[in-house]
């Protein structure tokens, strides 16, 4: 435990500043014996004096002192830029679900480093049960996010409500009502591709089971990017609510994706601890988040046909 306390400091360096004890006691507003005794204990506890006494109460350092005293100003200094908020800013740290990240994180950065030039962003790209922790941990200041595995200590911003969609091969008969959308009962008909995501997994399944409609879940995909795949590929009807641009999955083969028209919508969030005070930077950039996202999915016609 240190025995130095932080009022020695203001002591020690205000006499060297004012060059005495008297002149200090004053500016202090404190007992010149009491500034005295302070000082004779400061010195005992660093076992070698910190000013040369000289003959009418004028003191200066001594070899020791100087030293020993600019590094407890600098000690000072550095406490009041901390208690004042003063400290350089950490970086803010954003949290993106991982099927989100492709679609909505950089566009977003971009946007805030145009619109927030001096504020620093830490992206980290994580799976739902991921960013609950951090969230719940203090690792994570904001999170983009589905409403998924988040409690009451979370706070949420609605972004976006989106509706799911279906995603078939090019030449899937689901493909002809692209433009009216499907029903799940329409969809349920066809063997089933699923993202292998314990909360998303679980949330598609419901969509089915709260109507009673049997469905066989025929594949469960690492990604969305692998579901996309399989989908266009023939070996099912993958179901999504993120949705990235153009008609042809990764290896090349054509999809289509089609909306479900009885399955409602989830939003898009923006989660926060409740609890976790953010730091102006991070409240900042909290407050501009909703207004850079468009009120509607972005159109999607774009790209091959």
């Amino acid at each position: 435990m240190l025995a130095i306390t932080i009022r020695q400091l203001e002591y020690a360096t205000a006499t060297a500043r004012f060059g005495g004890v008297t002149a200090a006691s004053e500016a202090l507003h404190i007992s010149q014996p009491a500034l005295s005794v302070s000082l004779a204990q400061l010195e005992a506890t660093l076992g070698q004096p910190l000013f040369l006494r000289r003959p009418g109460g004028r003191i200066t350092p001594t070899s020791f002192g100087r030293s020993w005293l600019a590094q407890a100003q600098e000690q000072l200094d550095a406490l009041t830029r901390l208690m004042s908020g003063e400290t350089p800013a950490a970086p803010v740290r954003l949290a993106c679900f991982e099927d989100l990240a492709p679609t909505l994180l950089a566009p977003l950065l971009r946007k805030l480093a145009a619109t927030a030039p001096g504020i620093a962003i830490v992206p980290d790209v994580l799976p739902f049960e991921a960013i609950t922790e951090g969230l719940r941990a203090g690792r994570i200041d904001l999170a983009l996010t589905w409403d998924l595995g988040l409690d009451d200590a979370c706070h949420r911003n609605v972004l976006r409500q989106v509706a799911p969609h279906a995603i078939c091969a090019a030449d899937n008969p689901l493909a002809a009502h692209a433009r009216r959308g499907v029903t799940l009962d329409m969809v349920a008909r066809y063997p089933l591709i699923l993202a292998d995501q314990g909360l998303s997994l679980g949330h598609m399944r419901a969509l089915f089971s709260a109507r009673d409609l049997p469905f066989t879940v025929a594949h469960r995909t690492a990604s969305l990017d692998l579901l996309r795949s399989y989908a266009a590929n023939g070996h099912g009807v993958g179901l999504s609510y993120t949705r990235p641009w153009g008609r042809r999955a990764s290896c090349g083969a054509k999809l289509a994706t089609v909306t479900l028209t009885d399955a409602g919508t989830e939003p898009i969030i923006l989660a926060r601890l409740a609890a976790n005070a953010l730091t102006p930077q991070a409240d900042r950039i909290a407050g501009l988040i909703p207004t850079l996202f468009t009120a509607t999915d972005p159109d999607q016609t774009d790209g091959e046909t």
